[in-house]
């Protein structure tokens, strides 16, 4: 049970948004000339010619559809990078954990792209136009097959590359020459504090290796000695073996520039990680300038896990052609089982508050 996608709404959408003023443009540096390396040329082509199998997206009532964007852009080195979350303590669902940018759709017209350009304006302030990207450009390379929440929401993946107007139209060759700053320096994002705690950036190659393979210092616990890059282990769902992926991205110096902003205009604070993350807004005292420490504050690795680790390894095996290291399910995604919850009704227009998917629903629809 198939349908064909809607012509894209997303011009529509932009003009019933009016732009703020952002942070993606408050960096007056320009962006460095930098060549991409080969492995990312090669990444970037796989992921513009890959062809997913049909959705079952379309299927699903409005309350059920949702999209997460994978934006990816080139480090100094030429490598890729891939652009997460921190959900705030005040969201409903997945609170303090580490998410791809994305959320519902808001129409039954909108495509799993526009959903996911309009959802990474209003968490991390990417500007849904080019023409507000200055010296950037979002390119759409492809969607993912849809993975199932236990929210049951059917999440589609976008993958979209930040391309630096340094870079040709073959995104290998630079042809201009700017300050040696990288896009990760210049762009940091205008955060929404009623969604995004901090936003953080990953080696994309990363998610395919068991160890830290990344260009700065690898995670590290609290107490200094160094933190495994990769946990994995097997669990039961959607009434199958499924394998749980565990990342500790590690997050830079308080000092370095790539240390992200509150949306407060005065804390600076950089990525931690902790599902039970709190976060709270307090006033400092006195006359003091500095703001009280927050949860993030003594975390030293954002852990990515769950599905978006998950959508995340898929990603990276389709654009690099490679399988992991470490154990993992060879499917991508979860078409399968969304379309046979939806033919016993169970993926239904109205929602259940609190609605989750158990063991006896899974293996129900896994018998049809």
């Amino acid at each position: 049970m198939t349908s064909t996608p809607p012509s894209p709404n997303s011009q529509g959408t932009e003009a019933a948004q009016s732009m703020k003023p952002t942070a993606w443009l408050a960096q007056s540096k320009a962006i460095a000339t930098m060549a991409l390396s080969q492995s990312s040329i090669q990444a970037l082509n796989r992921l513009r010619t890959y062809t997913p199998p049909p959705t079952q997206w379309y299927n699903c009532p409005l309350t059920r559809r949702a999209a997460v964007l994978i934006l990816l852009f080139p480090d100094r080195h030429g490598d890729l990078k891939v652009v997460l979350t921190m959900r705030s303590a005040q969201m409903r669902n997945y609170a303090g954990q580490a998410a791809l940018p994305g959320g519902k759709a808001d129409t039954l017209q909108e495509t799993p792209w526009d959903t996911a350009r309009r959802e990474a304006y209003e968490e991390i302030g990417l500007p849904m136009s080019d023409d507000k990207l200055r010296g950037f450009s979002v390119e759409h390379l492809c969607e993912l097959p849809a993975n199932l929440a236990k929210t049951e929401l059917g999440v589609r993946p976008c993958v979209a590359f930040l391309r630096p107007s340094t870079l040709t139209s073959d995104t290998s060759t630079p042809t201009s020459q700017a300050d040696d700053v990288s896009v990760e320096e210049r762009l940091i994002p205008r955060l929404d504090p009623k969604e995004v705690a901090a936003v953080f950036t990953a080696p994309f190659h990363n998610f395919l290796r068991k160890e830290w393979e990344g260009h700065g210092p690898g995670p590290v616990q609290k107490n200094g000695q160094p933190e495994k890059w990769y946990r994995g282990a097997w669990t039961d769902w959607h009434e199958s073996r499924w394998r749980m992926h565990n990342f500790y991205i590690p997050r830079p110096p308080p000092s370095s520039p790539t240390s992200l902003l509150k949306n407060t205009g005065i804390t600076r604070f950089t990525p931690a990680s902790s599902a039970q993350a709190s976060l709270h807004q307090v006033q400092p005292e006195g006359d003091d300038p500095r703001p009280e420490p927050s949860a993030l504050d003594t975390l030293m690795a954002f852990r990515v896990f769950g599905m978006t680790a998950r959508i995340l390894v898929d990603a990276a095996r389709v654009a690099y052609g490679e399988e992991p290291q470490f154990e993992h399910n060879s499917h991508h995604g979860d078409e399968g089982m969304i379309g046979r919850l939806l033919e016993m009704g169970r993926l239904s227009e109205k929602r259940v508050k609190g609605e989750v998917l158990t063991k006896e629903v899974l293996a129900m629809a896994s018998k049809m």
